[in-house]
């Protein structure tokens, strides 16, 4: 007789990380995601995080969010102000200045209230 396993807590989230690149210096017109993993895969990504120095953030939704979107694709606009809230803390962490706003077609947009 085999034993079923519990169904999963809806609480409870697999490990989750998604790694993201943003260089306006280099004509990035927002953040893109550049790797992403769940489990094994998101240990991984983070330990390589860990090791190069990268700033590391928790979020759990926007890494749900963030985890849907294809290697290579610009994020979604649902996840832009978290996003730059983020980059901020990374920039100022780095002690490196903030670049100007998301470019989009070389105009230049406002930030959002």
């Amino acid at each position: 007789m085999t034993q079923k396993e519990p169904p999963p807590d809806p609480g409870h989230r697999r490990h989750i990380a998604v790694a993201l690149s943003y260089s306006p210096e280099r004509g990035d017109d927002a953040p893109k995601v550049i790797a992403s993993g769940r489990g094994a895969e998101a240990e991984q990504i983070l330990d390589l995080a860990f090791r190069q120095g990268v700033k590391v953030r928790e979020d759990p939704d926007l890494a749900e969010i963030l985890a849907a979107v294809e290697i290579d694709a610009v994020i979604p606009l649902s996840a832009f102000v978290a996003v730059a809230e983020i980059l901020k803390y990374v920039y100022s962490a780095n002690h490196q200045p903030v670049p100007p706003p998301f470019r989009d077609g070389g105009r230049t947009q406002e930030p959002m209230p």
